[in-house]
């Protein structure tokens, strides 16, 4: 051990053959359990891989990439905790891009998969354009989207229902008496502002509810963006009883103006949000939330990319997961929050398939 561990004394820990311990070094196609057992032997014997010399045999870097919108969202910091393990257990490195959802930059990081910086991509744009899916379709290596992509792109996508989510919230409102209820949306030209917006539309014309266009406003999906967004709304329909936001983050917006107009949650207004991020259940008062699954997305993207990079030879899948609504004190109170810990889920009658063709 004067020279430190070779592959095969690394075989002889993991339990394995030297091959199999050869191919996992050198990036090959491998059973994920032996890759699993192969790196936790290597660093237990502090066993130090040359990637550079490894990367040029097997033309690969072991690295990943994961461009998102914002890195600041808890949405998706949820699912950058679930896509790392996945990644790491399999010998991979994560890069992260915040692309600010701007179209150039995401485009600019497909283009880059040419440079082989990275063995594949998880990205998960708002906007998906015609440059997209040029991008998408040649693409020199393995990518999997978050989010919603047409019909019949061929790239492996994990999706949201955005569209049930919404009705949950929505029916919830609803049930409660709220009749004035308003939607504060982000832009519409976003895949979830969009699909949002409808199932809105959709979910108060189900109840029997007169559409009302002076109801919706629309922001952005940040915080600041989501108070302006409020406070325009309330000025021009004051008698608002309830604000269904497109995500958390307006959500919070929307409780700080509340608070500063002296309205009461939920007395006055009720609220709800998107995505039921850490920040929902730690707000004051506690943000009733519909849960999109964020870190279930992120575990579903991380495991689809790696089955591609281990070799695997199929045709595209589709992954959606179903929402949940976690009901908490900005709809029912501070009593029914402390006789409900921890807030029981309304759950979406949905079971997870590949094959669904809803929204995100």
């Amino acid at each position: 051990m004067a020279d430190g561990p070779t592959i095969n004394t690394i075989a002889e820990r993991a339990g394995v053959s030297i091959a199999s311990v050869s191919r996992v070094l050198n990036g090959l196609p491998t059973r994920q359990e032996t890759v699993r057992k192969v790196m936790a032997a290597a660093d237990e014997l502090g066993y130090v891989r040359n990637a550079v010399a490894r990367s040029l045999k097997s033309r690969r870097t072991h690295q990943v990439a994961f461009a998102m919108a914002d890195v600041g969202n808890p949405a998706y910091l949820a699912m950058l905790r679930e896509i790392q393990p996945v990644l790491k257990a399999a010998g991979y490195r994560l890069v992260l891009h915040s692309t600010d959802a701007v179209v150039a930059d995401e485009i600019d990081v497909l283009h880059s998969l040419g440079e082989r910086y990275v063995d594949g991509l998880i990205m998960s744009p708002l906007r998906v354009t015609e440059a997209h899916l040029e991008m998408l379709a040649a693409a020199r290596a393995p990518v999997v989207i978050i989010g919603s992509v047409p019909d019949g792109t061929r790239v492996d996508n994990v999706r949201a229902d955005s569209r049930t989510g919404v009705r949950l919230a929505v029916d919830h409102l609803h049930s409660l008496g709220r009749r004035r209820i308003a939607m504060v949306n982000g832009p519409l030209d976003t895949v979830p502002g969009a699909a949002r917006g409808d199932a809105y539309r959709e979910a108060l014309r189900d109840l029997g509810v007169p559409y009302d266009e002076d109801l919706v406003q629309i922001g952005d999906f940040y915080r600041a963006e989501g108070g302006r967004a409020v406070a325009e709304l309330l000025a021009r329909v004051p008698d608002v009883d309830a604000l269904l936001c497109a995500n958390d983050l307006i959500a919070l917006g929307a409780l700080d103006v509340l608070r500063a107009a002296g309205r009461r949650v939920p007395d006055d207004v009720a609220v709800v949000g998107m995505d039921d991020t850490d920040l929902a259940a730690a707000s004051w008062p506690s943000l009733t939330s519909v849960s999109l699954g964020s870190a279930e997305r992120g575990k579903a993207a991380a495991e689809l990319l790696l089955e591609r990079l281990q070799g695997g030879d199929r045709g595209p899948r589709l992954v959606t997961v179903p929402p949940r609504l976690a009901v908490r004190a900005s709809t029912m109170g501070a009593e029914y929050e402390n006789a409900h810990r921890p807030a029981e889920d309304e759950s979406a009658s949905r079971t997870r398939t590949d094959l669904t063709k809803e929204d995100a």
